[in-house]
């Protein structure tokens, strides 16, 4: 099987980059990947696997091998980032203000292959396969609540997804049994104050400078409040207030988000934003509006799961390829998966030659790293469902 198997990847190498580059060539946002669920659409109904469309423009596509066996999932995430792409490469994206900037081109591409390879092989295995093209991946609450919801877990025994990433050697496997990446929230502050005369501060309860204070403040909390072995982090990506130079503003809003990997640290983290916002604000005479948000769950791996995803690497791609991997504070959809069933996610190197990061308007993959992908996907659904 092996053999055959890598040359059948092997001769879709022109194939897979023409997908990728034309899945890039039209990124959409979160829950209006319409163009995108199409293209995908045609594509598995070209090979005679029957669709089912869920969660808007998610799909559900099923490979039935000889019967009895197991059901086994494979994921593609298919939304892009809501930022506008640049560069000057030749499949650069046609639609303004949206780009694959985190690679779920790439992994489309190969859900595209998997799907034509295994259709190839159904009387050799015994079970199904699903394949689940997810939406929303980038916007929480995100697409995974929406396919579960809508029966994409139905009859699956495990799961398991790929993310290519652009920090690994083109090539290499990630992977790690138990919390891998994090729970990712997001916090809205509106702090209230006094607006006036910038000549006359006196006069006035000024919201800048006790939204100042506070995005100094909140850092104490993972510094002073969280035990330094375990691991958070407190971001603020926005903040806005004021339209004029000699204007104080009546209040200032601020966003930013909060990881943690585990549920006692995020429950700290709750607890002692919320103690520093109300103490800052109060020195100030200011007050605050606070809004936190759960989003995804931390990422936790199953650990039979992962020996699993190991053991199918090792013969796939070789021992070489499989190096020391730690957890990430990135979030990601697919732990709602694996909150429901077993299985496992894994990061797959793309990054040789690749200067800019994930979510980075110039962000690219190094396409060799496509036909390991599929083979190592393909392989993970064959040995499953022996």
């Amino acid at each position: 099987m092996w053999d055959e198997l890598r040359s059948d990847v092997t001769k879709m190498g022109g194939r897979l980059i023409a997908w990728r580059r034309e899945l890039h060539r039209h990124p959409e946002v979160a829950l209006n990947e319409k163009w995108t669920s199409a293209y995908l659409q045609e594509h598995f109904k070209k090979l005679g696997l029957p669709v089912k469309k869920m969660a808007g423009t998610g799909l559900r596509v099923m490979l039935k091998g000889r019967p009895g066996g197991k059901t086994v999932a494979l994921r593609t995430d298919i939304d892009a980032l809501p930022i506008q792409e640049e560069g000057d490469k030749p499949y650069l994206s046609r639609n303004a203000g949206a780009a694959h900037a985190c690679a779920h081109d790439g992994h489309m591409a190969v859900m595209m292959a998997v799907a034509e390879l295994l259709a190839r092989r159904t009387g050799e295995f015994k079970g199904t396969v699903i394949l689940l093209c997810q939406p929303a991946e980038e916007h929480p609450p995100g697409g995974a609540k929406l396919m579960i919801a809508a029966g994409a877990l139905e009859g699956v025994d495990s799961i398991f997804g790929l993310h290519f990433w652009q920090p690994l050697p083109t090539g290499l496997l990630g992977i790690i049994k138990g919390p891998m990446m994090a729970q990712s929230d997001n916090i809205w502050l509106t702090v209230k104050g006094r607006g006036g005369h910038g000549a006359l501060p006196h006069n006035t309860v000024d919201p800048i400078l006790a939204a100042a204070e506070l995005v100094v403040n909140l850092q104490s909390v993972v510094s002073r409040s969280v035990d330094p072995l375990k691991p958070a982090v407190l971001t603020f990506g926005a903040i806005h207030g004021g339209t004029a130079n000699n204007v104080i503003p009546g209040e200032v809003k601020l966003a930013g988000t909060v990881r943690t990997l585990e549920p006692k640290v995020q429950a700290l983290m709750k607890k002692r934003i919320r103690e520093v916002v109300d103490g800052t604000c109060a020195a100030f005479g200011a007050s605050a509006d606070l809004v936190y948000e759960d989003g995804y769950p931390a990422l936790v791996n199953d650990r039979a799961s992962v020996d699993f995803v190991l053991a199918v690497a090792r013969r796939a791609l070789g021992e070489e390829s499989i190096v020391p991997f730690e957890p990430i504070m990135g979030g990601e959809d697919f732990a709602r998966y694996l909150q429901e069933i077993p299985g496992a996610f894994f990061f797959l190197g793309a990054g040789d030659g690749m200067k800019y990061p994930h979510h980075h308007p110039a962000f690219d993959i190094d396409e060799k790293a496509l036909p390991p992908a599929v083979f190592l996907m393909t392989a993970l659904a064959l040995e499953y469902l022996k």
